[in-house]
């Protein structure tokens, strides 16, 4: 299974004029090696990859700061020639050989012709931590996250209801039988998620064992990995707060339910670590009365969101049948569910080369607390995210945003038809009308595209 859309990315940055090392950051099996080698492929380009957690000896070959010795090095070691404009060379696992990191800006000096990608478990550690004089300015980097809901629909051969989607307008007559079976295809997705694995094992077998499987050994995985955080924090913390963190999902994060026997600040210690690895991404509140969020925002206040909707269904050991029927007996999970599956797409609906960063908002008044899901800019604009599982909901979060910011438009996520129309304000001593879109689900990779076409 594969991100056409990142695949897109690195045939742009091959025909570069002028082109810089390439690095790719992403969690565990997201799929960053297999990315490469199919776009080697695709691209034509003759590929070495270097597994330098395989093959550590080849970090002697990058002690020269001359890329031209560099090459000469791995051509004798490997016995192939590598010929700039022709040859891909991938250094996968680069976190165990860092200071490989900071040889990248020769090539880009040097020998720009010469197509370069690194790649690594981890990598962010070494990115904060690292004592070597990093290239800055002379790499780029491409952002990787879990495949989205429109790549599954790709992936498993449903290929007309992406175009489906790609194609409507927020007018246009919409069948419901089609609405009925994007729903459908919505809540398979949110049982297997976005790991190209538990993708590819569907499409194989489609038995949703072997995927609840694939994802279980994925969790395992990670939870393996926290031995290489050891000198930084307690495995056993780092693990509780991992397996606590998916019941986290959708409300703000309070130190206490993570492991009231712990002090806050080692707590805060174990959250930077799994959101150094991807594993999970902090959602901070923002007084959201500009752009850019960020300028705003309060790291002391926040949602997490888990990486995959996959992994945090088997997380909460939910099935795909619980989520299946989740529209008939009402899950206290549901809810986080959809609010997961919204958060991971607008996170990553950034440009790749982009740092992946989200925002919602709080007001924490006594008597007249109000919380929006998300916060999101079109063009400078500001509006408000509600997320629904069902097709009903309130919104007088939204509401209350919307006439504090004085913005004209709101956007709710649920279960219904598409439609965009006037809303009433129902707010006590307030009158008037505002924008409301409201899309399903299943249509959040398409908010932008409508936004811009209104």
């Amino acid at each position: 299974m594969l991100k056409r859309s990142a695949l897109q990315y690195l045939e742009n940055w091959k025909d570069k004029k002028i082109r810089k090392p390439l690095v790719i950051r992403g969690a565990r099996q997201v799929g960053k090696s297999y990315l490469v080698r199919i776009f080697a492929k695709e691209a034509g380009l003759d590929l070495m990859e270097i597994n330098l957690e395989l093959s550590d000896d080849y970090a002697d070959c990058f002690t020269s700061k001359d890329p031209n010795q560099i090459i000469t090095l791995l051509e004798l070691k490997t016995s192939r020639r590598i010929t700039p404009g022709k040859t891909l060379l991938f250094l996968d696992e680069i976190q165990v050989t860092p200071q490989i990191l900071a040889s990248l800006r020769y090539f880009y000096e040097l020998m720009p012709r010469l197509h370069v990608i690194a790649a690594g478990s981890l990598l962010e550690f070494v990115l904060e931590e690292h004592t070597f004089s990093m290239p800055v300015g002379r790499i780029e980097y491409l952002h990787l996250g879990p495949m989205t809901f429109k790549e599954f629909l790709t992936g498993t051969g449903r290929e007309q209801l992406r175009e489906f989607i790609e194609q409507f307008q927020i007018h246009d007559k919409y069948p419901l039988v089609i609405h009925a079976e994007l729903m459908k295809m919505f809540r398979v997705y949110c049982a297997i998620g976005g790991m190209p694995e538990a993708i590819q094992t569907y499409q194989d077998s489609g038995s949703m064992l072997d995927v609840d499987t694939i994802k279980q050994s994925i969790l395992l995985t990670y939870r393996d990995d926290f031995s290489k955080y050891g000198k930084r924090v307690k495995h056993i913390r780092l693990q509780r707060v991992f397996q606590k963190l998916p019941l986290q999902v959708g409300q703000k994060l309070k130190y206490v339910n993570l492991d009231r026997n712990e002090k806050s600040s080692e707590l805060k210690k174990s959250l930077h670590l799994l959101a150094l690895a991807r594993v999970y991404a902090p959602v901070y509140h923002s007084g959201a009365n500009g752009v850019p969020l960020r300028a705003e925002s309060n790291e002391k206040v926040q949602k997490p969101l888990f990486l995959d909707v996959g992994l945090l269904a088997t997380a909460w050991g939910m099935s795909y049948a619980d989520i299946a029927s989740a529209d008939k007996v009402k899950l206290v999970n549901s809810g986080p569910i959809c609010e997961q599956f919204i958060g991971q797409h607008l996170l990553y609906a950034r440009q790749y080369y982009e740092e992946p960063e989200l925002f919602y908002w709080c007001r924490e008044k006594r008597q007249a607390s109000s919380e929006v899901d998300f916060v999101q800019a079109c063009r400078s604009m500001i509006f408000p995210v509600e997320v629904k599982a069902g097709k009903t909901g309130t919104l007088k979060s939204l509401q209350v945003f919307i006439k504090e910011k004085g913005v004209k438009l709101g956007v709710r996520f649920n279960a219904d038809l598409p439609a965009l129309h006037d809303a009433n304000f129902s707010l006590p001593g307030s009158s008037g009308t505002f924008k409301l879109l409201s899309l399903p689900l299943y249509m959040v990779e398409e908010l932008q595209r409508i936004l811009g076409s209104m």
